[in-house]
């Protein structure tokens, strides 16, 4: 008889690293209540007919799950194994494969597929719009609620690493009370570099050259270096060309064909009628050519960042 701890066939599909490892240890908690054992296999140093030794009946009996992690970086060997496992299954023997994309590995997974596997997809968050629903779920699951200005503030703040991400949701979780909303997140993150490059970008971009050259000598005064916020500022620029273009609309139906999320085309659109095409133009060469400086090719990369942001103002002015 099958011991309900030990998982039937498990893929895990996908290559977002945070969505695995919860994926995997999900499936492995009822076993690990149970002392049902885990034996995970590292493709690295596969050794063939390792699994079969793992797999098979130890001497005092007992159930027990393999977990393999990368089948799509497995050897060969492993590949063979696992075929050979899920072609005489062991009802005490369940086991659990993580999968990161691409064609290697296919073969296991369509014989797992066959044989009736459980599927877990873990798509990659990779769009503010999938950082916006992955920290939207994070609050939701911990039952604590975070405004949209949170949401923004946090995904500015600490949203380049999901797994960054993820970890500032606990923080805010746990170390807070009630709704959470872009003040709390500033007090936690307002001094991380990212959250310093989109105030400079925000200030850039609203025409406000004094305040941006501001925020940036501070940053720069406490270690920032000119090529994220120059990154940034870029970035902010291609929103406003993609809102511009995208027409009429609810920023929730736009936000999906854009990659964006709906704060971000809300705010786009605020500042988008400030801007002429010829305005936008100019202010994208200015922070191309500031791109190429402060990656090696200017003599003096702040003063770069400092042109671009003057001509970004001006250019902005000269609708």
């Amino acid at each position: 008889m099958t011991d309900p701890a030990v998982p039937p066939f498990v893929l895990v599909t996908g290559p977002e690293g945070v969505l695995v490892e919860r994926a995997v240890a999900s499936v492995l908690e009822p076993g690990r209540r149970a002392d049902v054992e885990v034996i995970r296999i590292d493709p690295a140093t596969y050794e063939s007919g390792a699994l079969q030794m793992h797999a098979s009946p130890s001497l005092f009996g007992g159930a027990k799950t393999i977990v393999v992690r990368d089948l799509h970086e497995s050897p060969d060997e492993l590949q063979l194994d696992l075929l050979s496992l899920l072609a005489v299954p062991d009802p005490d023997v369940g086991l659990v494969v993580a999968h990161g994309g691409g064609m290697k590995g296919k073969k296991v997974i369509d014989t797992m597929k066959k044989a009736g596997a459980r599927v877990i997809e873990c798509p990659a968050v990779k769009t503010d719009r999938d950082k916006t629903d992955f920290v939207m779920k994070e609050f939701a699951a911990a039952r604590r609620k975070i405004t949209s200005e949170g949401v923004r503030a946090l995904i500015e703040a600490v949203g380049k690493d999901v797994r960054e991400l993820a970890a500032a949701c606990s923080q805010l979780v746990s170390d807070t009370e009630g709704t959470v909303d872009d003040a709390v997140v500033d007090t936690y993150h307002g001094g991380k570099v990212e959250a310093t490059g989109f105030r400079v970008a925000d200030a850039a971009v609203a025409g406000q050259s004094g305040e941006a050259l501001r925020l940036l000598r501070h940053a720069i005064a406490t270690g920032v270096d000119p090529v994220p916020i120059v990154a940034v500022i870029a970035s902010q620029l291609r929103q406003l060309i993609k809102v511009g273009a995208a027409g009429r609309g609810s920023s929730a139906h736009l936000a999906k064909s854009l990659g964006m999320a709906p704060w971000q085309i809300d705010k786009a659109r605020r500042s988008v009628g400030h801007w002429s095409a010829d305005g936008l133009a100019v202010a994208v060469q200015a922070v191309a050519a500031a791109d190429f400086e402060v990656k090696g090719g200017g003599r003096d990369p702040v003063y770069a960042v400092e042109r671009a942001i003057l001509t970004i103002s001006r250019a902005r002015a000269a609708r």
